[in-house]
């Protein structure tokens, strides 16, 4: 298996990189290929704008999935865009490695995404969903949240986890069609025993160890919704 983990804290010696350092181990270990991006010692440049292109489609107006499509078209994304999603098509497995920063991913990631995740050659055309560009292939993320476990529950004070990911793991890695595997969160590292973080580091490397028998996350298929993009059997509410 070919995995790509992507790592956004600018801290590497944090817990979030003894995750990430794990996920290495245990892959390499296991004989999986392993590539990695590691955001912030790269110094990637988290800004969407014309520096993601090479090549010109409209230069009076800058229209992002316009220049997208010339780019791939073309073969004309800038070398770091081009480096990106290179690794993204090479794998079969991604992995998001991130603290969760005000709800959601740091901006390093999000521009990642926002930069790499490119029309035509990421998506478009029918393109999404489980008619997606990476079909077939899975994706994770593994996330260390501030608070305990409690108060993310669906009553506690900062709402479903699931929900606070849903935006992550459905309008982004769902959308381009990767099967969606469970969220590994780490609650509340920074409060919590050594002996609590080396169990901690411990759960995720078996996590890793039977990623390949892990069940993806259930999202309806295309076909289950109409004309509308509403499902056919709604939701009971």
């Amino acid at each position: 298996m070919k995995t790509l983990n992507v790592f956004a804290h600018p801290e590497k010696n944090s817990f979030n990189g003894a995750l990430f350092q794990t996920a290495q181990d245990v892959f390499s270990a296991n004989g999986h290929e392993v590539k990695v991006s590691d955001l912030y010692r790269m110094g990637f440049n988290p800004v969407s704008d014309r520096a993601n292109f090479q090549s010109v489609k409209d230069p009076a107006y800058f229209k992002q999935q316009v220049e997208e499509v010339y780019a791939t078209v073309n073969d004309s994304f800038a070398d770091d865009i081009e480096a990106e999603l290179q690794k993204l098509e090479w794998c079969d497995l991604l992995i998001l490695q991130f603290p969760l920063w005000w709800f959601s991913m740091p901006a390093i990631l999000k521009g990642w995404v926002d930069r790499v995740f490119a029309a035509e050659r990421v998506y478009g055309r029918g393109k999404w969903y489980d008619s997606g560009v990476f079909a077939g292939k899975k994706a994770m993320l593994s996330l260390t949240t501030g608070s305990g476990a409690d108060s993310y529950d669906v009553d506690g004070l900062h709402g479903d986890i699931h929900r606070i990911l849903y935006p992550i793991n459905h309008g982004i890695l769902r959308f381009v069609g990767f099967d969606v595997l469970p969220p590994f969160i780490s609650w509340s590292p920074a409060h919590v025993s050594d002996e609590d973080r080396r169990a901690e580091l411990l759960r995720y490397r078996s996590t890793l160890d039977a990623i390949e028998e892990l069940s993806p996350i259930t999202y309806p298929s295309l076909d289950e919704y109409d004309g509308r993009l509403k499902l056919k059997v709604p939701v009971v509410k």
